[in-house]
């Protein structure tokens, strides 16, 4: 099983279109191809993402809570108590790579490949979520 963080742009992209890689994974979170590790800051970017968001997604923000709490009950979570900012392109995608560090991810689940080069450094790799699937078997 792969220990993995997913990037806020893919959980939007996967809410807009159930027809995508996107959607294909956030359906297997609960799944045992995966763990999904977490961190205060992440959680809060994807909650205000997803609420500034509602008017292109099919959720309400009743469903969007919902959401959350389930990703916070199922998810592995840690608190992060040291900081290597800024470290990567976009400072915004630092707390990515924290967490992913702190969780001994395998991977972090992103369309902006770009803006992690570098962390393999860590161990880590930045994968695209079709990627990620052909990985774990799901898509060939």
């Amino acid at each position: 099983m792969f220990n993995i963080v997913i990037d806020t742009n893919v959980i939007i992209t996967g809410f807009r279109s159930n027809q995508g890689s996107s959607f294909r994974l956030l359906s297997l979170i609960d799944s045992d191809y995966f763990t999904i590790h977490l961190s205060v800051p992440l959680v809060l970017e994807y909650e205000e993402v997803l609420l500034r968001e509602l008017k292109n997604l099919p959720l309400n923000q009743t469903e969007v809570t919902e959401l959350i709490d389930y990703y916070c009950l199922i998810g592995k979570h840690h608190s992060i108590y040291f900081l290597w900012r800024p470290y990567l392109r976009d400072e915004k995608d630092d707390m990515l790579l924290e967490l992913a560090v702190k969780a001994k991810c395998d991977y972090i689940v992103t369309y902006n490949l770009r803006d992690f080069r570098g962390i393999e450094k860590f161990n880590i790799k930045a994968i695209s979520p079709p990627e990620f699937l052909q990985l774990i078997g799901i898509i060939k």
